[in-house]
């Protein structure tokens, strides 16, 4: 073989050589991922709940109309924003029947009460009749009581033959004569008895009946009073859709056809606001909130929860979970009520507003980034040393106990990431609390969040924070 063929094979193997080992080469930096990390470190933590809702007064009322039947609105006496007083007449309805029908019931009350005046003045007449029988009673037992004295006299000396028999008969004469007077005296005492019990029966059926009139008085009057609507409450006018001459129907709630005016209570702005289901659990009573309001932008008010609503509430139609017949897997919130401490004169009900309630504050907990919080398999976490494989058998205990997830961060080491399972506490905007599992100043993986989600326990890395570093710039 010549030279210069030799020369050409061997320029060939080393140029095959340097192939190989090129590629071999960029096969390891292949398998080094490429990630960028952090320090767990500590710092203040505050963990927010966000849900938006709209003012609201913490009392308001609306008025309608009680009349018995449709009426026509023929007073308006306030407009909308007008303050007004507990008590103070609001508007009138339309009132000629109610009030006719209460003069005729006033008409009754004096008829019946004159009718019982008289049969009392009766009765007291009877009583001084009886007791003037009574004495006539009296007066004839005392003539008779005498005259039977002088009749026992007049009949012993007749029998002694002291004197004649006319004076004798003339004593005895006077004698029953006062006996039929006492008879006749008694029985018209018992007469003016009975008329008296009879005058006492009608005086009272003459009271019930002005027990009834007078009844029947108040109910006139609680008709006419009816027809006008009148505050309930010390606030302000907030809605207003009536005019006067409109017809008003009663007893239908949540009628436009009903409703007259809203008086609200403004000492009392709340803001209600809807919490996502999965955040209510972190919220309780008292807690601070910081509410905006979009039409007053740049304002912040500070505000407290004072109410917690029990009763899921179906995100798409606004009812009650239980009223509903849709499948309990739709979106649901609660109602939260939060008291405004200042709010500012120029709020108005049903402005659309924002509140931030602090459910809970950590200071100086020991944090990292929310992007590095991942989640693993038991069984993918167990190493395998080069040459060995994972069992093909497993028992159904192992295949259990290795789809247990686990929590945790890799954590960088010797050039590998190393996961580490973390319990976690409260979460702040971007940061979340660590409770175990990590110390102050490890370096954990934060990113990128293809590399977390795909990245294997004690794989090769190369740390990278160029990255993040412009895009912080």
């Amino acid at each position: 073989m010549k030279t210069k063929w030799k020369v050409a094979i061997g320029l060939g193997v080393v140029a095959i050589g340097g192939v190989a080992a090129f590629a071999n080469y960029k096969m390891k930096q292949n398998a080094i991922v490429s990630v960028t990390t952090a320090m767990v470190s500590r710092q203040d933590l505050v963990s927010l709940v966000t849900a938006s809702g709209e003012i609201k007064p913490r009392n308001y009322i609306n008025i309608g109309s009680n009349a018995n039947a449709p009426s026509r609105i023929t007073e308006i006496n306030v407009v909308e924003g007008q303050r007004v007083r507990k008590g103070q007449q609001l508007a009138k309805l339309e009132s000629v029947q109610p009030e006719a029908q209460l003069a005729a019931q006033r008409a009754n009350v004096a008829t019946s009460e004159a009718e019982s005046s008289a049969t009392e003045s009766g009765l007291l007449a009877a009583d001084e009749n009886i007791k003037s029988a009574q004495a006539s009673i009296d007066r004839a037992k005392a003539d008779a009581e005498r005259s039977r004295l002088d009749y026992d006299r007049a009949k012993q000396l007749f029998e002694e033959k002291l004197i004649a028999r006319q004076e004798y008969e003339t004593k005895k004469s006077t004698y029953e004569s006062n006996q039929a007077a006492i008879r006749e005296a008694e029985a018209r005492v018992n007469q003016l008895r009975a008329a008296r019990t009879q005058q006492s029966a009608q005086l009272n059926a003459a009271q019930k009946r002005v027990a009834a009139s007078q009844a029947n008085l108040r109910s006139a009057a609680d008709v006419l009073q009816r027809t006008f609507a009148t505050s309930p409450i010390d606030g302000v006018v907030t809605n207003l859709p009536v005019r006067v001459g409109e017809t008003v129907v009663p007893g239908i709630q949540n009628s436009a056809a009903s409703l007259i005016m809203t008086i609200a209570d403004m000492s009392i702005i709340t803001a209600e606001v809807k919490v996502d289901e999965t955040d209510i659990v972190n919220v309780s009573l008292g807690q601070k909130t910081e509410v905006t309001i979009d039409a007053i932008p740049g304002k912040k008010f500070v505000g407290k929860v004072i109410e917690i609503g029990n009763t899921a509430i179906l995100r798409s139609t606004g009812l009650a979970a239980s009223q509903s017949a849709i499948s309990s897997q739709e979106a649901k919130d609660f109602k939260v009520v939060v008291a405004l401490e200042a709010p500012p004169e120029e709020i108005r009900p049903g402005l659309s507003c924002t509140a931030r309630i602090t459910t809970a504050t950590r200071p100086k907990a020991l944090s990292i980034p929310i992007q590095a919080l991942t989640v693993r398999q038991k069984g993918d976490l167990a190493a395998v040393k080069p040459g060995e494989k994972k069992p093909e058998t497993e028992s159904p205990a192992e295949i259990k106990a290795g789809k247990e997830e686990i929590q945790g961060v890799f954590v960088v080491k010797n050039g590998q990431a190393s996961y580490k399972k973390v319990e976690t506490g409260i979460t702040g905007a971007t940061e979340i609390e660590v409770t175990s599992g990590l110390g102050e100043g490890e370096e954990i993986i934060t990113g990128s969040y293809k590399a977390i989600r795909t990245l294997r326990n004690e794989t090769q890395v190369k740390v990278d924070n160029k990255t993040t570093t412009k895009a912080g710039s």
